[in-house]
């Protein structure tokens, strides 16, 4: 691998871009680009010739695949300015290239790394992370890198899927960290992209719920009930419907603390009622002015 400036970089996730240092190296015509982005997704590893073919020419392959794909590999190569940055190797071709100067592998470790520690229980660290893969996103989640989609749809597939659930991670991790407010917005943002997403609406409930915006959750859970239902023909997931049936439970007052609330508290409760017992209460005062017992009959 290069050292320092001198190390290649290709940014995959947004507009392409090839650059050594601070300068950009132009990579003109479809299928140079679809080459290095081929191979510069594998991050430094040999790509097999097969693969590379199939990606830049898909369906219609060229009448010698191999002389073809040596053509172009030696177009990059002066493109790249040595021959050295494409290395042919047994049965493919190699990008001298490393996985953390790739965008899209930055941000795939990055993502994976902060969910792990989010799992671990450290949101801190967790938060940082996962901070850091959501700026290399440059585009809005879930949004497939057209660079990668050309060439390796299931990779762009991948990613995609991957940047909405670093935003959910990374909320999850603000939620924890007491930043409600935060987390509101950025999953509000992600709902409007995903408004089936599940764990997004479970967490954004949550969210509403700690600035006591409970009628916001509430309404907020049958949006997506009938989303699901319109679109999918489907229910809410577990998790969502616990979390609705815990903010239902949150706002129903207790007969208990009713009337904990109507009676003094330096009051003992009464222990018997004289509703409906005026000839027993009579006697008592007849009782209490002569000093003896009444008669009864």
């Amino acid at each position: 691998m290069d050292d320092g400036d001198a190390r290649l970089r290709v940014t995959l996730l947004g507009a392409f871009q090839a650059s050594r240092g601070d300068a950009a190296l132009p990579v003109p015509g479809a299928r140079l680009q679809g080459l290095i982005v081929r191979l510069a997704l594998a991050g430094g590893r040999a790509v097999a010739q097969g693969v590379l073919v199939d990606a830049i020419w898909a369906e219609d392959p060229p009448a010698g695949p191999a002389h073809a794909l040596q053509a172009l590999v030696s177009r990059l190569r002066r493109t790249l300015g040595s021959a050295d940055h494409v290395a042919q190797v047994a049965g493919g071709y190699r990008l001298d290239v490393d996985a953390a100067d790739v965008d899209a592998l930055r941000f795939e470790q990055l993502a994976a790394a902060g969910r792990d520690r989010l799992r671990a229980g450290d949101p801190h660290a967790a938060a940082a992370v996962l901070g850091e893969a959501v700026a290399l996103w440059d585009d809005r989640p879930g949004a497939e890198p057209t660079a990668v989609a050309a060439v390796a749809p299931a990779a762009a597939t991948r990613l995609a899927h991957a940047s909405v659930e670093a935003v959910a991670d990374l909320a999850d991790a603000e939620l924890s960290l007491g930043r409600a407010d935060t987390a509101a917005a950025r999953l509000t943002a992600l709902l409007a992209e995903h408004p089936v997403h599940e764990r997004a609406a479970t967490l954004l409930m949550d969210a509403l719920a700690a600035q006591g915006r409970r009628a916001e959750a509430l309404a907020l859970y049958e949006r997506v009930r009938r989303t699901l239902a319109d679109d999918l023909g489907t229910d809410p997931g577990a998790a969502l419907h616990e979390r609705h049936l815990r903010l239902l439970r949150a706002e129903r007052p207790t007969p208990a603390a009713d009337a904990a609330q109507t009676r003094p508290s330096n009051l003992p409760a009464p222990l018997t009622s004289f509703i409906g017992r005026d000839d027993d209460l009579a006697r008592i005062d007849t009782l209490l002015a002569t000093g003896r017992p009444s008669d009864p009959g």
